[in-house]
């Protein structure tokens, strides 16, 4: 049986022998805070600061977070310890500042009344969209009236800011999440929203329109529904559902009506065009442990390889390629292979090739990508965890002919010219790899499969934190 190996993306100048440089897939949560904080600083958009705080969001014409502010109370308050806490619960510092900035940092809620209860019953909704309710201080919202005036303020802006932003881009957001989970919508001004919010006649909906709205998000939040009223589901169905509620947040807003869309839990790839299913493959996908397990993440399908080398990272030569040469000397001439001076391996490009005859240029951080493979039998089995991360695609050449917009017979007659040569795609195609162990499927019935990569836990752990000061 053929070995699974990782495939290294070839360099667009020298696609037989070079390879970018290797990034790690497994990245620090810490660290990409820090990367995305300085990058949010050098653009000119709001950073929050606050350990622990809901992460930067861009605030086009909108006051800095950092600006000098009037002298009021609630300034105050805000800048004045660097860690703002409300009856044993931490606030949301940056939110705070950022919303404030824009009304003088003087109180907002007084004189808002109606307004506020609206918002306060949005929030104590919040469990309709699969979220747990003391995120956002559900215990102190019932009893803020005996709370201080300023404690209530800020409670009740806190609230709202923290759940709009939960609908906006998820209650874990990237800085929280693992270094392999990095999908997440575009910047959404938050504290403008909520200021939207408080000039309309129904500003719970203009925070709630915040929330995806996906046909797979709307079967999820009816199946919660059903199932609370019912009583009729077990608790890790409930929790399978509220996850994947929360992965739903962490896509864009619109998805792009033109597609491809790969469900590791699913194992299988779909094609859509105007928001339709015009093609569907089985797939093979990483195995489960965690070193080789398939990331998710977004990018763009740029352009097709046909009869592609394989660069074998040295890490994989040393783990695996080079015990097999130890046992037998023939093995790297009988696989049309040949070892690199810098610790690479090179299997030249043929029909027995790891990456088959064609593969798909998707440039990304963790080196995955789709293509072909020539161990066909693969696809029969119905675990097809078994790669290294890259993503084997069942019908590739059926799917090459649909990004390029041509016939397949014109993909064959390029392929048995036997040469690697490189196709721009007319148009490049947006490519989501995620992790969805509950969806609605091209038929609009709701699915479930199982957590094989055991990321559900980790959260809906996430998604049960507490605010606590």
């Amino acid at each position: 049986m053929r070995v699974p190996w990782h495939t290294v993306e070839l360099g667009h100048q020298k696609p037989l022998t070079s390879a970018r440089p290797q990034v790690s897939r497994r990245t620090t949560i810490a660290g990409g805070a820090i990367a995305l904080a300085a990058t949010c600083m050098l653009a000119g958009c709001d950073v929050d600061p606050e350990p622990g705080a809901i992460g930067p969001a861009l605030k086009p014409g909108a006051v800095s977070a950092l600006a000098p502010h009037a002298n009021t109370e609630l300034g105050k308050r805000i800048d004045g310890a660097p860690g703002l806490v409300v009856a044993g619960e931490r606030l949301n510092v940056g939110l705070l500042r950022r919303f404030y900035a824009r009304h003088d940092f003087e109180p907002v809620w007084t004189t808002r009344q109606a307004q506020a209860n609206l918002l306060v019953n949005a929030v104590l909704r919040a469990g309709d969209q699969g979220l747990n309710l003391e995120l956002f201080h559900a215990n102190l919202l019932r009893r803020r009236s005996t709370l201080p005036p300023l404690d209530r303020e800020l409670l009740l802006s806190d609230a709202f800011l923290s759940y709009a932003d939960a609908l906006a881009r998820g209650a874990v957001p990237i800085e929280r999440r693992r270094g392999d989970e990095v999908l997440t919508p575009g910047p959404i001004d938050v504290p403008a929203t909520l200021d939207n919010a408080l000039g309309s006649p129904d500003p719970a909906a203009v925070i709630e329109a915040l929330a995806p709205t996906t046909p797979t998000y709307r079967a999820l939040r009816q199946a919660l529904q059903m199932y609370r009223s019912g009583n009729r589901a077990t608790t890790d169905r409930l929790r399978k559902i509220e996850v994947n509620l929360e992965r739903q947040r962490w896509l864009p807003r619109p998805l792009p009506a033109d597609r491809v869309w790969v469900n590791v839990a699913d194992e299988r790839l779909i094609l859509y065009r105007a928001d339709r299913p015009v093609f569907s493959t089985r797939v093979v996908v990483g195995e489960d442990v965690q070193i080789n397990q398939s990331p998710e993440f977004r990018t763009t399908i740029d352009a097709t390889f046909y009869n592609p080398p394989w660069v074998i990272p040295s890490d994989i030569v040393a783990r695996e390629i080079l015990p097999q040469v130890s046992r037998d000397p023939n093995y790297l001439v009988r696989n049309h292979m040949v070892m690199l001076t810098n610790g690479d391996a090179e299997q030249l490009p043929g029909p027995d090739a790891g990456l088959g005859l064609i593969m798909f240029d998707m440039p990304n951080r963790f080196d995955v990508y789709l293509h072909d493979t020539p161990d066909r039998y693969i696809f029969n089995r119905e675990n097809r965890r078994i790669s290294h991360g890259c993503i084997r695609v069942q019908n590739p050449r059926e799917f090459a002919a649909l990004l390029m917009h041509q016939p397949i017979d014109t993909i064959n007659r390029g392929i048995a010219m036997r040469n690697t040569t490189r196709h721009n795609l007319p148009v490049p195609v947006p490519v989501f790899v995620v992790y969805e162990t509950a969806f609605v499927d091209t038929d609009g019935t709701l699915q479930f499969r199982s957590d094989f990569y055991n990321r559900d836990a980790e959260i809906w752990q996430q998604l049960q934190r507490h605010p606590k000061g």
